[in-house]
């Protein structure tokens, strides 16, 4: 009969440990340093549309980019951009670029100012433009992405979209504009337009409809900052230990000279490590437990020549089980190591 056990768990074992993908999304950056470009005129004083829209954000268009910027800025993945938080018309700094945080770019959002004088209805945002070429946009590396909150209104200085050109010229696809756009009349709807139409790597959603429905300003940053892609990971084999052991038996050796070669033969192949543990003893001894049978897995995998920089060896103890803990088939099921490969 024990002969028999034996057989079972050997055989279960063999089944769980055949190779198979497991698929994980993760989100990945479009650029690497975003600016609010917040559009701080007299046209943005007033009311939108000449009504006031309390539900979307206010009683004037500065009320709704400030609103606005508080609700991207609480979507936005901290993914290693850095950021910064700049108004035009007048051109002023809020925030500095600086590694991106959400609890860093709030309180500057909250500076903004929406109860202002309204000077001779002056809006020249080509000013503006050229004044964020000088500084942070020049001084930048990598590729930048300009979210303008605007309602396009440009009634002194130069042309905001011939601008706007000039920049695209002067950096190529290292320049994005992402248009918020909060436009009520023909010709700043034109102007926003014109500007998101000049690159491949443009956005443009109606500031309404951004603060309308969250399913719009999820679609937004993801045309602007982010993509998903596939992280896959594929499960290569678990390997089984004896009760309280960590030590790797001599069948199992076969089993990781293969995943050895196999990561060998593809360098920018990660491993990742999985300790795991029966339920016989304290949570706190298996979680020890669970790491000394990874690491030494992974002690296997470097002394055959693997840069440890590609091992990740982590423990789950007992938390995850394979098989029940009630028999002792079960139990031998979980103490194993679980090899995994991700690329």
């Amino acid at each position: 009969m024990k002969k028999f056990n034996v057989v079972v768990v050997m055989l279960i074992a063999l089944v769980l440990g055949m190779v198979g993908p497991a698929a994980a999304r993760k989100q990945v950056p479009k650029v690497d340093n975003f600016i609010f470009f917040v559009d701080h005129s007299s046209s943005m004083a007033f009311s939108y549309k000449g009504q006031r829209y309390v539900q979307f954000g206010g009683v004037s268009k500065i009320m709704m980019a400030k609103s606005l910027a508080r609700e991207l800025n609480n979507m936005i993945p901290e993914l290693g951009y850095k950021a910064g938080l700049y108004t035009f018309a007048p051109y002023k700094e809020y925030a500095p670029m600086a590694p991106y945080a959400k609890a860093t770019l709030a309180p500057a959002i909250e500076k903004i100012k929406t109860d202002y004088e309204i000077y001779g209805r002056l809006t020249p945002m080509g000013w503006g433009l050229e004044d964020l070429d000088k500084l942070p946009i020049s001084t930048l590396s990598g590729k930048t992405g300009v979210f303008i909150f605007s309602d396009g209104d440009s009634n002194r200085g130069v042309d905001p979209v011939a601008v706007a050109q000039s920049l695209k010229g002067k950096y190529g696809d290292k320049l994005c504009f992402f248009i918020v756009d909060l436009s009520d009349n023909k010709h700043g709807q034109e102007v926003l337009k014109a500007i998101a139409a000049l690159g491949g790597c443009n956005c443009i959603e109606l500031g309404e409809e951004l603060l309308r429905n969250e399913a719009a300003r999820t679609k937004f940053l993801e045309c602007s900052l982010y993509e998903w892609i596939e992280d896959e990971i594929v499960i290569f084999r678990s390997i089984y230990f004896d009760f309280d052991k960590y030590n790797i038996k001599k069948e199992f050796v076969p089993v990781l000279e293969e995943g050895v070669g196999i990561v060998q033969g593809k360098p920018k192949t990660l491993v990742i490590l999985e300790g795991h543990t029966d339920s016989v003893g304290s949570e706190q001894y298996n979680m020890g437990l669970g790491q000394r049978r990874a690491d030494s897995v992974k002690a296997f995998f470097v002394k055959k020549g693997i840069d440890a920089s590609r091992i990740e060896a982590i423990s789950f103890g007992e938390s995850d089980p394979v098989a029940t803990n009630k028999t002792a088939q079960g139990r031998a099921l979980n103490r194993r190591c679980v090899i995994k490969f991700k690329n």
